[in-house]
């Protein structure tokens, strides 16, 4: 359940809602099963697979989750089956369909092929920070992330949320934690970077970030757009130029600090309470480094 990226959202005003007027909210939109005609359902879920909670709380800090449901069906498809339906009314009808007739054919095939298209199901978990005015997506992808939040404002009335930015661009504090300055307090340089410039991509991995060749690439403009970083020997990330961290390790956190619920249930609470504890601190951090909440380095869903 530990969450492995962040996509960060500023709540424009507090939320001050209970767990179980949350519950209530999401509970008006659970996901339903795609209909014959739909390709593609949204709702939420139980946040927990040893429950039926849609929202686990712990303080204030709620953890919630969107099912997705989509229908698997290439374009190339129905393409093909309506390309082999036009060929057999042309012969019926002497000439080639024209295009009113093949628009219609393929909608007819669209629509018989939705019906009996084989179904996939995907979670996206989202974690509610109410006392620090933001929420934490669980997913690399922005339009993913966009896509629960439109789900959340659907179910709780607007929502006055938007992407989270920092007053000062992500790029330009990476170039300056590379240079001389170092990272800020708590936080250490990993061995991964990508430099970025018109035209050109250079990676790094596995590699020390503190050569002259690093040097020379940040003096002759390329700008990091990724740069991988460790926070207090706990927590390893990679942090983007639009400020999502990737590929979230929790390092000695699992092994040391975790206790060994009794039960799955408890042993999922624990991880709720340790994640919100530990990356909540990360998060407060890092914005505090990098001059606290600004403009969005994105735009809103």
């Amino acid at each position: 359940m530990l969450f492995r990226n962040l996509t960060l959202f500023h709540l424009q005003q507090a939320w001050t809602g209970s767990a179980a007027e949350l519950e209530a909210a999401l509970a008006a939109r659970p996901l339903r099963p795609c209909g014959s005609l739909d390709m593609q359902t949204r709702g939420w879920v139980p946040c927990s697979e040893h429950a039926d909670a849609l929202v686990h709380a712990h303080g204030r800090h709620y953890l919630l989750a969107m099912g997705e449901e989509s229908k698997l069906l290439p374009a190339s498809v129905v393409n093909e089956e309506a390309k082999q339906r036009a060929a057999v009314l042309a012969r019926s009808q002497g000439h080639p369909v024209s295009r009113r007739q093949m628009r219609e054919i393929k909608a007819r095939v669209g629509d018989e092929l939705r019906a009996r298209a084989l179904t996939r199901r995907r979670v996206t978990r989202a974690w509610l920070a109410a006392d620090k005015g933001w929420l934490a997506v669980d997913s690399a992808s922005a339009t993913r992330a966009d896509e629960l939040v439109e789900v959340l404002r659907n179910s709780l009335a607007g929502f006055p949320v938007q992407p989270l930015g920092a007053q000062r661009p992500p790029s330009d504090a990476m170039e300056a934690w590379l240079g001389s300055a170092g990272p800020p307090a708590g936080f250490s340089l990993d061995q991964e970077l990508e430099l970025r410039a018109a035209g050109a991509r250079i990676r790094y991995s596995g590699h020390p970030l503190d050569g002259a060749d690093i040097r020379q690439h940040l003096a002759a403009g390329k700008q990091p757009v990724r740069l991988g970083l460790g926070w207090r020997d706990r927590i390893a990330f990679v942090l983007d130029e639009r400020l999502q961290l990737r590929r979230i390790r929790f390092l000695d956190i699992q092994q040391d600090d975790q206790a060994q619920g009794e039960d799955p249930a408890e042993q999922f609470a624990i991880d709720f309470s340790l994640m919100s504890g530990e990356l909540g601190q990360l998060v407060d951090e890092l914005l505090a480094a990098l001059g606290g909440i600004g403009a969005a380095a994105r735009k809103a869903a």
